[in-house]
């Protein structure tokens, strides 16, 4: 929750000649609605090619190879994730599902009459699991059990695909592949090979979707679909004011508040749950935990409501944030994010975020949409903060989505001295596109010098925990760079200078967490960095310091920087009168005031 804290029907014969020629070219044709005869084991082969599988699977099931594409893609990035499941307990491109409420994993198998085992890791075979659900789902709704006509009239089976628990998700679900299909993609698998969706206009009728019900669930104790949420559609969750709000109780879990009147609503924090839905409902139905949290999300996208907008959660460990955000959590784990966040939790998240970022005029950039490991602990006390969503959370997917539901990117001067980062495998609205892998993440290393051969800088794991923050940046984030070099190594990297507070003296004997600003040198792979926004500041007061919060107490200094260190601000705070400029000096945000500042 917090995250780690270092952290068509032919007759005789042709039909025979026909199903005599698919059988020659290991085709497996339909003998019922529903039932599917095998006829061998080549139809398992890892080998394969994904377009191949695409065409054939489609040609087997009649669903249309443009939805198996689209849904693929969507699901798993063409990928079988190693054949890890996601926390939803979904397997391969296209998410066949085993958990306690849902199992199209064992259906398929049944299907297909192949071995659960083949689907999680054989993709052709998968591909081919979740042609043979979509044809069962799109025959179960027709009245006369036949396939839909046009491609356009899939989307009720996509709606019942998608296993939501509300029927405004599984809507959401089906629109997206639609989405996809209508925008295209050309995107590389993980055997390399490139697979391309040619954009199709096509509009789908949702009408097709009429006689679908939501998924039948139990709603967790404590919460109603009565329609009195902030966020239309969420599950209501909202803790007793007499039970929860210290104005009312002790122990308590938030402060009530009249925002944005009281304070202005400025961030979104993303959270991960670090556990299951009913984890992190136990913590934070228990008034003693201290902790809250205003939205949560779970695996199928259905969005939760714990604490009402305008009053404070104390989710992100800095009270000042508190004050000013909201907090989202998402069912997951940060160290193995590629496996666990699917696409229905992303796109139930984006949801919500869009509808957050127009009521309360948020940009849509990763300064506002804050990761909790990029909020900054508010005093060196308490440094460092948590790391959570993690390295593997894909923030340019992300962001494309919350961009879909009809919130524009904002549009900022390019500042050409400074580079945004942006993971050269994720699908991002960049145009480059890959899996969710154990190698697709967004954290890039700083090392000591112009050379990924070099050791790293200074940090709190020496280099062997992926989820610690001490040594790397994140991406969809700008800094300041004085000079670029290629990789020594021969990597093919950009090596950017940087300045970048570092724990230098995390192993000290005494350990601090005092971070001092010194010149790094920031590994970015072809491709991942392009200019940035944001002013250029340079540090001219005799001693800078570095502020966990914008506000003037030595309480809340957390490092320091040599006069003249230069960094990027993407924005600035007026606190009280006094003009806060936000500056990354780590993988942090962090503050500095301008009476320390010279605008370059």
């Amino acid at each position: 929750m917090h995250g780690r804290t270092h952290f068509k029907t032919v007759v005789f014969p042709f039909f025979l000649l026909f199903a005599l020629l698919l059988a020659s070219v290991g085709v497996i044709f339909m003998t019922e609605p529903g039932h599917v005869a095998a006829t061998g084991a080549q139809h398992a082969q890892q080998s394969q090619g994904l377009t191949q599988a695409f065409a054939q699977a489609s040609t087997e099931f009649g669903v249309p190879v443009p939805l198996l594409k689209a849904l693929c893609y969507m699901e798993g990035r063409l990928s079988d994730h190693g054949g890890a499941p996601s926390v939803d307990g979904g397997y391969g491109c296209m998410h066949l599902v085993k958990n306690s409420s849902v199992d199209t994993l064992d259906s398929a198998a049944k299907l297909l009459n192949v071995s659960a085992a083949q689907l999680k890791t054989n993709l052709p075979a998968n591909i081919r699991g979740g042609a043979a659900l979509l044809r069962q789902d799109a025959l179960q709704l027709s009245t006369n059990k036949t396939l839909p006509a046009t491609l356009a009239d899939w989307y009720g089976a996509l709606v019942v695909y998608s296993h939501a628990t509300t029927s405004s998700t599984a809507q959401m679900y089906a629109n997206a592949v639609y989405k996809l299909i209508n925008s295209g993609f050309t995107a590389q698998a993980d055997s390399g090979e490139v697979v391309t969706l040619a954009a199709e206009h096509v509009s789908p009728n949702t009408a097709t979707a009429r006689g679908v019900k939501a998924a039948a669930t139990t709603l967790p104790a404590g919460c109603v679909n009565d329609g009195k949420t902030d966020y239309p559609g969420a599950i209501d969750c909202i803790l007793s004011p007499s039970s929860f709000d210290c104005s009312l109780a002790s122990p308590c879990t938030y402060n009530e508040a009249n925002r944005p009147t009281d304070y202005s609503i400025s961030f979104i924090t993303i959270h991960d749950t670090e556990g299951s839905l009913q984890d992190a409902l136990n913590i934070f139905q228990n008034p003693s935990s201290g902790v809250s949290i205003h939205y949560l999300v779970d695996t199928d996208g259905t969005v939760y409501q714990i604490v009402p907008e305008k009053d404070i959660a104390f989710h992100n460990g800095n009270y000042w944030y508190n004050q000013r955000s909201i907090g989202i959590e998402h069912v997951g784990y940060d160290a193995t994010g590629y496996q666990w966040y699917n696409a229905a939790e992303y796109l139930g998240s984006a949801k919500l975020v869009a509808y957050l970022l127009k009521k309360y005029n948020i940009p849509l950039d990763h300064d506002h949409i804050m990761s909790h490991g990029t909020t900054p602990a508010p005093t060196l006390g308490s440094t460092p903060n948590h790391v959570d969503p993690g390295p593997y959370w894909l923030w340019d997917y992300y962001f494309d989505l919350i961009n879909q539901q009809g919130v524009d990117f904002p549009i900022y001067p390019v500042n050409s001295q400074t580079v945004v980062l942006h993971s050269s495998n994720e699908v991002t609205p960049y145009g480059s596109s890959g899996a969710e892998t154990s190698a697709n993440f967004n954290f890039f290393n700083l090392y000591t010098s112009a050379s990924t051969q070099s050791a790293l800088i200074p940090n709190a794991s020496n280099g062997s925990d992926i989820t610690d923050e001490s040594y790397n940046v994140e991406s969809a984030l700008c800094y300041y760079y004085v000079t670029t070099a290629s990789d020594a190594a021969g990597t093919g990297d950009t090596m950017y200078e940087i300045w970048y507070g570092e724990s230098d003296k995390v192993n000290s004997s005494p350990s601090s967490q005092y971070m001092d600003g010194h010149l790094a040198w920031l590994a970015v792979p072809p491709g991942a960095g392009t200019p940035g926004y944001g002013t250029s500041i340079k540090l001219t007061a005799s001693s800078p310091a570095i502020y966990g919060e914008p506000v003037a107490s030595s309480t809340y200094k957390v490092g320091g920087t040599p006069t003249n260190a230069i960094f990027d601000s993407p924005f600035n705070m007026t606190i009280s009168g006094t003009v806060w400029y936000a500056i990354n000096f780590n993988h942090r945000q962090l503050w500095v005031p301008a009476s320390e500042v010279t605008v370059i």
